[in-house]
């Protein structure tokens, strides 16, 4: 399905760009009340938040000028993390919340995460009907209103009215709490820079914070879940048991063991699902993640009992597979985690928290927890692109794919995708043997090359 302005996750892009302006803000207000006039879906305010980027004010002001104009009203919650804005939605019954984020974008960029009915993030359809609209008011508005720009304002203003049952359920995932526990945490400078150490301390932990600063320009500015050295240096100098980062919108986390390793998405899911499979608690004995994570994922849950679905990339097919199946667990290799009892999307707070737990009840550290998954080797490239042909009609590369995927068989893995949210052309190749998948990723570059050229 051609996209106009939804990505993998939402809309997004550079500040002051075609996309991601007051203008247009203002105008996908107004779509958003349309589409929820046609459908007579408005129910309570449209929930909105944001990360800590200066732009965000404005773009949320825009925003609530658009919905104002189709008779909704709002209630914006200032700075939160996405797994908040999405608990809210559904604690309020809400129809439909924005997400003003780029999540681990650099400070230049921002964009939008719709959330409709429950939290959920929208479904493809969804976001096509919100985009003809919008498209529409694009095209045909010629009048421009006025945009305020404030004066002085605390771009970093966490929320006043953040719900305490949220809390609540973090907390009550470590019921015994975390007395004695040394942990590092860096919060990318972004909207969790409060919310996770708060609880993190309330458990009784000793909390040595990073990334905790935000000033409106520096969200994961050589910090957060994209760039854990820090991180992991600070996890070995104070001694701390774990460390945890998250993206600028705190529905990602990372973590690092106690030697200073760090630890993806796809640990994190081996971890957690073959506890619940040990338990007999993984629902349908079945792990959601993408055709992303490494094959060692599936290894891992097959030895445990259980079994591995993979969808397109992006946490909303993993949480659309999770309703179909019946799953209670899903996630990314990007530190996705999805665990619907505490946030309808992901949630990093709540998947260092789970992890953490694990740890308590088999009292191992988490470099031995981490052997679960044995890694099979990969290979990975991104070609620039001018134009994202459809991959069907790029014969050789085709012809490449099929022949890789029947010689490397189940103990392999090819991937080739386009960018949702970059103009290039994401190539990667697992096999048990990396130089076969090195060969692979060689063969596949250069059948994409000459499709390309």
């Amino acid at each position: 399905m051609n996209r106009l302005f939804f990505g993998t996750d939402g809309i997004r892009g550079p500040y002051g760009g075609e996309l991601i302006n007051e203008l247009f803000a203002y105008r996908l207000g107004q779509a958003v009340g349309k589409l929820l006039s046609s459908k007579q879906l408005v129910k309570q305010a449209i929930i909105l938040g944001r990360d800590t980027r200066r732009s965000g004010v404005m773009l949320i002001q825009a925003l609530i000028k658009g919905l104002n104009e189709e008779g909704l009203t709002c209630e914006d919650l200032g700075v939160v993390p996405t797994p908040f804005l999405a608990r809210i939605l559904r604690e309020k019954n809400s129809s439909f919340g924005i997400m003003v984020t780029a999540s681990h974008n650099p400070a230049s960029d921002n964009g939008f995460k719709c959330l409709g009915m429950g939290g959920r993030k929208l479904s493809e359809l969804e976001e096509k009907e919100l985009e003809l609209l919008l498209s529409d008011l694009l095209n045909r508005s010629s009048a421009k209103p006025a945009f305020n720009t404030p004066q002085t304002f605390d771009y970093c203003l966490q929320s006043t009215l953040l719900s305490q049952a949220y809390f609540d359920a973090l907390k009550a995932l470590l019921p015994l709490g975390l007395k004695g526990w040394k942990i590092s945490i860096d919060t990318a400078h972004g909207a969790t820079w409060q919310t996770t150490p708060c609880v993190l301390r309330e458990l009784q932990a000793e909390v040595f914070g990073l990334g905790d600063k935000p000033n409106g320009a520096n969200i994961n500015l050589e910090c957060g879940s994209e760039y854990p050295q820090t991180l992991m240096q600070q996890v070995v100098a104070t001694g701390s048991r774990l460390g945890i980062a998250h993206d600028g919108d705190g529905d990602r986390c990372i973590l690092c063991d106690e030697l200073g390793h760090n630890l993806d998405g796809d640990e994190i899911l081996a971890i957690l699902a073959t506890d619940l499979l040990a338990d007999n608690l993984l629902h349908s004995k079945t792990l959601i993640t993408t055709v992303h994570s490494n094959l060692g994922l599936d290894f891992a849950i097959k030895k445990a009992g259980g079994h591995v679905l993979r969808t397109a990339v992006g946490d909303r097919h993993v949480a659309e597979a999770m309703v179909r199946v019946g799953s209670n667990l899903g996630g990314e290799s990007s530190g996705h985690i999805i665990s619907p009892a505490v946030s309808p999307t992901g949630d990093g707070a709540a998947a260092a928290l789970q992890v953490i737990k694990v740890m308590q009840k088999t009292g191992k550290k988490l470099s031995e927890l981490r052997r679960i998954m044995p890694r099979v080797p990969h290979a990975y490239l991104t070609i620039p692109v001018k134009e994202k042909k459809p991959i069907i009609e790029l014969k050789r590369l085709q012809s490449c794919i099929i022949e890789l995927e029947t010689k490397l068989g189940e103990d392999g893995l090819v991937l080739v995708r386009f960018s949702g949210t970059e103009p290039k052309l994401r190539l990667m190749v697992q096999a048990r043997d990396l130089l076969d998948a090195e060969a692979g990723l060689k063969a596949l570059v250069l059948a994409a090359q000459a499709d390309l050229a």
